[in-house]
């Protein structure tokens, strides 16, 4: 663990498009999906180790940062001409005004080797390398909608946070935001590679904005209380043993998702009726990406927000639970949803999937209740900017912590899985001992880079 790291900020900037956005294109008119999501912000960090020895001479290493910024903020400022709307600024709750305000870009230096980081993972040390949250205030149209972190270590490594607003898009297109920046950075200027900007507001033309969410929506109200968080490593061929163990004849090829959620549920279900002392029914939440599920042709590349969830449960009489029948009940949820929705979904339904989230787990007594979100095949490992592609890409810890909120993210090979828990410190007491977890998963693992 990193207990002395010190991150020196050297300068901050605006980056502006690299040419105006057209007249016409200066409204981008959020969707019902957009106007519901709370203002807060998705955090993103890629680690890129020094490749080369030859930075351990000081003046090169310093010609070396200066390259690399000049680079990185060139490239955003192309890159903002396709992502314009993340140079805007909301206006109320019902558009952003693409006016070319512009991103927040920080260059900062840090006093010890990236491989001191990647040795022993401690994500809330890692909210120094992403933009503070003080600065992405949006009350009243102020502030950023993109932040970025360019962070320089002694060693010549580099690691990029971005910080994004939740009300401006969602992972996936934060996933096509830095592909398409890392593109560009590599001379590439193909459709191909780059996100023409007519997929902003496509999402608007079919949910359009609600005139009466226009005005800013009380949050969602999640439960923090004395949370902590850690970091699971599930590789891939505990993965494979676990799929092996989890097969049915209800579910004869679950998916690796499927199946590390189902063994994370059940631990923490297990953890939380061990402290209450007794079992209660139980909710787990999982995020759908719905460009996965509308047979829609139009919305296959939307940008901005465009999920949804899906509900499996156990019931209070259910003391004893196994894998394989909560890959079961989680399969069955998944295809209740598609068949909901794979025709189309309207404002009203979004209206209604949020009320139904915040009964689950916006209220003190729902120790049981859990919401997961996956960032699984989002390529965030491919994003090259000129010297490879990332080593790690990490979540960092939030300024507070809130209950029983699970992340899943691909490990660099593309098969395992890193998992983020977040419970009360007496769960996670039990959850992060439970040896059947831990037959799968390995806590907090150096990345051994």
């Amino acid at each position: 663990m990193v207990t002395d790291m010190k991150v020196e900020v050297i300068c901050k900037e605006t980056i502006k498009p690299s040419s105006p956005t057209p007249h016409h294109l200066r409204i981008s008119n959020l969707s019902v999906f957009d106007q519901v999501t709370s203002e807060v912000y998705v955090q993103l960090l890629l680690f890129y180790p020094s490749s080369s020895d030859e930075v351990n001479n000081i003046d090169h290493r310093r010609s070396l940062f200066a390259e690399r910024s000049i680079l990185l903020k060139t490239s955003l400022s192309e890159t903002l001409t396709y992502f314009y709307p993340l140079a805007g600024e909301f206006k109320y709750n019902s558009s952003i005004s693409c006016n070319d305000h512009g991103a927040a870009f920080v260059e900062a230096r840090v006093n010890c080797p990236i491989s001191q980081i990647l040795g022993q993972p401690d994500l809330g040390m890692q909210k120094q390398l992403v933009p503070n949250h003080i600065e992405c205030r949006t009350q009243s149209g102020k502030g950023y909608l993109l932040l970025v972190q360019a962070n320089f270590f002694e060693c010549g490594g580099v690691a990029i946070g971005v910080t994004i607003s939740h009300k401006a898009g969602d992972a996936y297109t934060l996933s096509k935001f830095i592909n398409s920046w890392a593109a560009i950075a590599l001379g590439s200027t193909t459709t191909t590679d780059v996100v023409p900007p007519v997929q902003f507001g496509a999402a608007a033309s079919l949910l359009p904005p609600l005139e009466f969410l226009n005005s800013p929506q009380p949050p969602l109200e999640l439960v923090h209380e004395n949370c902590v968080t850690r970091r699971l490593v599930f590789d891939a061929s505990k993965i494979a043993a676990l799929k092996s163990k989890a097969a049915s004849t209800t579910v004869p090829n679950p998916t690796r998702v499927e199946v590390v959620s189902a063994l994370i549920w059940k631990c923490v279900m297990e953890a939380s009726r061990s402290n209450l002392g007794s079992a209660r029914p139980s909710a787990w939440c999982q995020v759908v990406n719905m460009r996965k599920i509308m047979v829609l042709p139009l919305t296959v590349d939307l940008l901005g927000n465009f999920f949804g969830y899906f509900v499996a449960r156990t019931e209070e009489s259910e003391v004893d639970h196994d894998i394989q029948s909560l890959v079961a009940e989680m399969r069955k949820g998944f295809e209740e949803f598609k068949v909901i929705f794979a025709n189309g979904i309207s404002g009203e339904d979004v209206l209604q999937l949020c009320k139904e989230l915040g009964e689950l787990i916006g209220k003190v007594d729902t120790d049981n209740n859990y919401f997961s979100t996956s960032w699984c095949r989002f390529p965030f490992y491919e994003a090259n900017f000129g010297w490879g592609k990332p080593s790690w890409m990490s979540i960092p810890a939030g300024a507070v912590e809130i209950k029983n909120i699970i992340s899943l993210m691909d490990e660099r090979d593309g098969n395992g899985i890193e998992a983020r828990l977040s419970l009360k410190e007496e769960n996670m007491a039990l959850v992060e001992s439970n040896q059947e977890l831990l037959a799968y998963a390995s806590l907090n693992p150096s990345l051994g880079l």
